[in-house]
């Protein structure tokens, strides 16, 4: 019998056994990134995930930022996306006047 390994991402479970390893699509990656990103502002600011997600979602951060750079922010060190992502997010906050 097999062993296998669940990694929780994006509220999707990916099964990883010694026969077959599921691949996510480009999109599911983007998410999934866009997901940790979110989770790891979250946590550096100390506030709860949803929290942080309406506040991105409020100045369109995630579809004007997090996911059309995606290729540039995700071969950067996670702390520096999170310190990126933070200053972005109050800086277009402040723009908006929010």
């Amino acid at each position: 019998m097999s062993k296998f390994l669940c990694t929780f991402a994006a509220a999707k479970v990916f099964i990883v056994s010694t026969t077959y390893t599921y691949h996510p699509s480009s999109a599911e990656c983007r998410n999934i990134f866009t997901a940790s990103c979110v989770e790891s502002v979250a946590k550096a600011l100390n506030q709860p995930a949803d929290n942080i997600y309406r506040r991105m979602a409020r100045v369109n951060l995630i579809d004007d930022y997090i996911i059309p750079c995606y290729e540039v922010l995700h071969s950067e060190s996670r702390e520096n996306i999170t310190k990126d992502i933070i200053y972005t997010l109050e800086l277009w906050e402040q723009k908006q006047g929010i």
